[in-house]
C-alpha cells in the first residue's frame, strides 16, 4: 500500500511537472525562431498532444509557405484537429491540404480523411442532415478520384450507412406531416402525400417503402373525405390508384386488410355520388 505521504509526493511531482511543461511550452511560443517551434510541433504531436502542436503549427504556417517543411506540417495540422474531435476544422483543413498538394503522396488520405471527418461530424437523423448530405458528396467524389484506393470498400460502407440515416430522416419527416393532420387539416395530408411521393422517389429500395405505400392510401382517403363535393370524386379515385399499386407490390403485406377496409370505404363513397349525381 502507498502511504499518504507517497501520495502527497506523487501529487507535487505531478504538479511540477505540469508547470514545467506549461512553462517550455509558453517559451517555445515566444520564440522567434520558427525551426524551434517546428522540431516542438513534431515533438508535441509524436507524445499525442496535439493541442499544443496545432497551436504551434498554426502559428508556423504562414512562415513555412513555400518550404519543404510546409507539406508534412499542413498534414499534421489537420490531423492534430482530427484527434481533438474537431471534425469540422479538420475536415477544412484535410480539404486545404489536397487542395494545395494534389500530387503529394499523402493527397490520397488526405481526400479520404476530409470526407471521413464531415461524416464524424454527421449528427443523428433526427437533426438537420447537411453534414450527412456534404459528407456523401465528399465520399462519392473521393472514390471517383481513387476507385481502387484502399479506402474505397470503407467509403462505400459509409456512403452506404448514410443513405441510410437520410431515409430514416426522410421517413420520420413525412410520418411527422401526416400526424399533423389533427392540427392543420387537409394542407398536413397533402404536405404528407408529397412527402411520400418524394421519398419514394427517393429511396426506391427502402424497406420503408410498404409502410409509405399505405400511408399514401390512408391519407389520400382522409383527404377526399375532408375535400369539398367536386374534388372528393377525383380523390377517392386516386385513393383506389394507391391501393391497386400497394396490393401490386405488397400482397403479403400485413397491411392488406386495412387497405382493402380503405378500398370498400371508397367504393362506397363513390356510390354515394354516383346516386347524388355528384
Amino acid at each position: 500500500m502507498i502511504d499518504r505521504k507517497a501520495y502527497i509526493l506523487i501529487g507535487w511531482m505531478t504538479l511540477v511537472l505540469f508547470y514545467t511543461s506549461c512553462s517550455n511550452f509558453r517559451q517555445i511560443q515566444k520564440s522567434d525562431d520558427w525551426e524551434v517551434k517546428y522540431r516542438a510541433a513534431l515533438e508535441y504531436y509524436d507524445k499525442e498532444d496535439y493541442y499544443k502542436a496545432s497551436v504551434l503549427i498554426e502559428e508556423i504556417l504562414p512562415i513555412l509557405r513555400g518550404r519543404p517543411e510546409a507539406e508534412r506540417i499542413q498534414f499534421y495540422f489537420a490531423y492534430s484537429h482530427y484527434y481533438q474531435k474537431q471534425y469540422i476544422m479538420s475536415a477544412h483543413y484535410f480539404k486545404t491540404f489536397f487542395t494545395i498538394y494534389s500530387r503529394s503522396e499523402y493527397a490520397e488520405e488526405a481526400m479520404y480523411m476530409h470526407a471521413y471527418s464531415l461524416y464524424l461530424d454527421s449528427p443523428d437523423f433526427e437533426l438537420d442532415q447537411t453534414n450527412s448530405y456534404d459528407a456523401i458528396g465528399a465520399m462519392q467524389s473521393f472514390i471517383n478520384r481513387y476507385p481502387q484506393s484502399k479506402y474505397a470498400n470503407d467509403a462505400n460502407q459509409i456512403i452506404d450507412q448514410l443513405q441510410v440515416k437520410l431515409e430514416k430522416k426522410a421517413y420520420e419527416t413525412a410520418i411527422q406531416y401526416y400526424k399533423l393532420e389533427k392540427y392543420h387539416g387537409g394542407e398536413a395530408l397533402k404536405a404528407a402525400l408529397i412527402a411520400f411521393e418524394n421519398f419514394q422517389d427517393d429511396f426506391p429500395d427502402s424497406y420503408l417503402n410498404e409502410n409509405i405505400s399505405f400511408y399514401k392510401i390512408e391519407a389520400a382517403f382522409k383527404l377526399a373525405r375532408k375535400s369539398i363535393r367536386s374534388k372528393m370524386r377525383e380523390r377517392l379515385l386516386t385513393t383506389i390508384d394507391h391501393y391497386q399499386y400497394f396490393i401490386d407490390n405488397y400482397p403479403q403485406s400485413d397491411l392488406i386488410k386495412s387497405a382493402e377496409n380503405i378500398y370498400i370505404n371508397c367504393l362506397n363513397e363513390l356510390d354515394k355520388l354516383q346516386k347524388n349525381n355528384l
